[in-house]
């Protein structure tokens, strides 16, 4: 893919913001496979980081991908990143805090792998209804390992639906059961 990605950073987490941790490529080629993401999808990667997320699903499903990133560090990663992606053309990043970014009308995929607090979660939901209400359309929303605190949110927005479970805890050692991708819809 010439990225790099790899490596936990927790250097500007909070309570609020998590550390970046690369999503598996298992777990990505699992998604991939699922036919949920195809070509005529766009993908918004909420906490992008270095993008593996955006370059990975891109690459693999020919979707369009946008990655929003808080931490201008890492934001300047995966802008070096995406100069030398093989996927780059279909890819685009954009520095910002979640809670306030505008959802564009062609997103209907949007992926988030605990990202930030439950508190921004509910911020982000809403920017996401508002895009649905500007431009109906089906969006789908996938959450690898999901906590216990994200489920609980999820099961109470009236407007989401429980769609399906991507099971992947044949991808790592021990029965972790957060280790799936749990995919929901408006």
């Amino acid at each position: 893919m010439k990225i790099k990605t790899s490596g936990r950073d927790d250097s500007r987490s909070d309570q609020y913001r998590y550390p970046y941790e690369p999503t598996p490529y298992s777990v990505l080629e699992r998604l991939a496979g699922s036919g949920y993401i195809r070509k005529s999808n766009c993908l918004l990667d909420y906490g992008c980081g270095k993008g593996r997320v955006d370059f990975f699903l891109s690459y693999q499903t020919r979707c369009r991908s946008v990655g929003v990133e808080y931490d201008s560090r890492i934001y300047k990663t995966v802008c070096e990143n995406k100069r030398h992606a093989v996927s780059g053309s279909r890819t685009e990043f954009v520095m910002g805090n979640a809670e306030n970014y505008v959802v564009p009308a062609e997103v209907d995929r949007v992926f988030f792998f605990n990202p930030f607090s439950v508190e921004i979660l509910r911020k982000v939901l809403a920017k996401i209804e508002d895009s649905y209400y500007e431009n109906p359309r089906e969006i789908q929303l996938f959450f690898y390992y999901p906590s216990d605190e994200y489920i609980s949110e999820l099961m109470t927005v009236d407007m989401l639906s429980f769609v399906d479970e991507i099971d992947c805890r044949d991808l790592f050692d021990g029965e972790n059961p957060r280790e799936r991708i749990m995919v929901f819809a408006y």
